[in-house]
């Protein structure tokens, strides 16, 4: 019985092992996940010739910018003509920092944001940005709705599965590190969905609405934190399933070899 012993220890210190390293994967990506959620990176818009001079047409483009009446044509060309940037939550440009008539022009610039409403993120997107008798484009409406709902479910899932985990804990068993690891599998399908449907949404936006010979657009790093989330999601499943099943099939070879 002895051999047999020391082999199941040998066995219960690897399931320990891939248990704290599943773990480790599952908070770093849960971290990086909050954090491309509540930032303001994922596209940015770099312009050889930004808006630094304060004139009448700069201030009408921030007035324009920050109105609750402003379309997705009217607010894109800002995000193009001011070196914009757009998160899950919020749309930035850099402005003057000093934007009276009667001022100089100047080159301290500052970054100003507006959030989206909750109405924004359900709202309808159209064939012809910024024309609503254009009809509803389907594609990128629910392309838009999902990169809303997707991260928020990821999260969810996660923290669901880190409670089953807990539980799992008290209980003293590895078995039911299966569930959190298929919710945690789940969670990455979800920010693998999440970043498919944003880089969709924002093809198809520059489809209707061509980047300007100026203007250079590139995903920021909010949206690479998003994409290393989703294979770290998979990771820590990937080890908490195994970890669950094998150590499951070990207990029963050593109970069977008991009773024998």
């Amino acid at each position: 019985l002895f051999p047999y012993s020391s082999k199941a220890a040998m066995m219960d210190n690897r399931f320990a092992t891939a248990l704290v390293i599943a773990c480790v994967l599952s908070l770093i990506s849960t971290i990086y996940m909050a954090a491309s959620i509540g930032t303001d990176f994922w596209y940015e818009y770099h312009t050889l010739s930004p808006a630094e001079n304060v004139s009448e047409a700069g201030r009408s483009i921030w007035e324009e910018f920050v109105s609750e009446e402003a379309d997705e044509k009217t607010y894109t060309d800002a995000l193009f003509r001011c070196n914009g940037t757009v998160g899950l939550w919020r749309r930035c440009i850099t402005v003057p920092k000093n934007s009276h008539w009667y001022s100089p022009p100047e080159t301290d610039m500052t970054t100003n944001c507006i959030s989206f409403s909750l109405s924004d993120q359900f709202m309808e997107k159209y064939i012809e940005p910024g024309n609503h008798n254009s009809g509803t484009d389907l594609n990128r409406t629910y392309l838009w709705r999902l990169q809303f709902l997707l991260p928020f479910v990821s999260l969810g899932l996660m923290c669901f599965g880190a409670l089953i985990g807990l539980c799992a804990c008290a209980c003293r068993s590895l078995y039911p590190a299966i569930a959190t690891g298929v919710l945690h599998f789940l969670a990455g399908l979800c920010t693998l969905g999440l970043v498919g449907c944003y880089v969709a949404g924002i093809e198809l936006l520059h489809k209707k609405l061509p980047l300007p010979d100026d203007v250079r657009g590139e995903f920021g790093w909010s949206f690479c934190l998003a994409c290393v989330a989703a294979p770290l999601q998979f990771m820590a499943a990937a080890l908490f399933i195994w970890a669950a099943r094998t150590n499951r099939k070990e207990f029963t070879l050593l109970k069977a070899y008991r009773v024998a």
